[in-house]
């Protein structure tokens, strides 16, 4: 069993644009979702992964990911989401000894900005870039899909 284990927070400024050493761009769909737990296909990178997660405490996940097919990938995204899809920029920014992970969101959600770091412990250390605000890991306004339902009117049942 793989576990993921990070720290979510708000970015305050640009900052952190300057010393970006690589990005990405993905889309994300959610193709189901229950009880703390959800199956995600992503596509990144012309690779296609089935993302399976499971929330076992804040900030830590139970997280099982297998490569998929590209045309399975574009199937599930276009036909099996149900509109939960999402797309944006990962940047890839090194501050001290961790990696943060700044995601900018395109369409409906283009105006949120969040950065990541991932973490051996919930508990370690981790000194923070100027460019970091608030913490928001387990803070349920700033999961992805309630951030994408606030921003579309969208609930559980549409």
């Amino acid at each position: 069993m793989g576990i993921e284990i990070e720290r979510k927070f708000l970015v305050t400024s640009g900052d952190w644009r300057g010393n970006v050493v690589r990005e990405q761009h993905l889309v994300d769909g959610l193709v189901a979702m229950t009880g703390g737990r959800k199956v995600r296909v992503r596509v990144c990178d012309g690779q296609a992964t089935l993302t399976i997660k499971a929330r076992e405490t804040p900030g830590v996940n139970a997280e099982f990911e297998y490569p998929i097919p590209l045309a399975d990938a574009e199937e599930l995204l276009t036909r099996h989401c149900d509109g939960n899809v999402m797309s944006k920029t990962r940047s890839f920014v090194p501050y001290r000894d961790f990696t943060w992970q700044v995601d900018a969101y395109d369409g409906v959600m283009a105006d949120v900005l969040l950065a990541e770091v991932e973490l051996t412990r919930i508990d370690c250390d981790v000194p923070l870039p100027p460019w970091i605000g608030r913490e928001v890991t387990g803070d349920p306004a700033y999961r992805k899909i309630n951030l994408f339902r606030a921003r579309t009117g969208r609930t559980a049942s549409d």
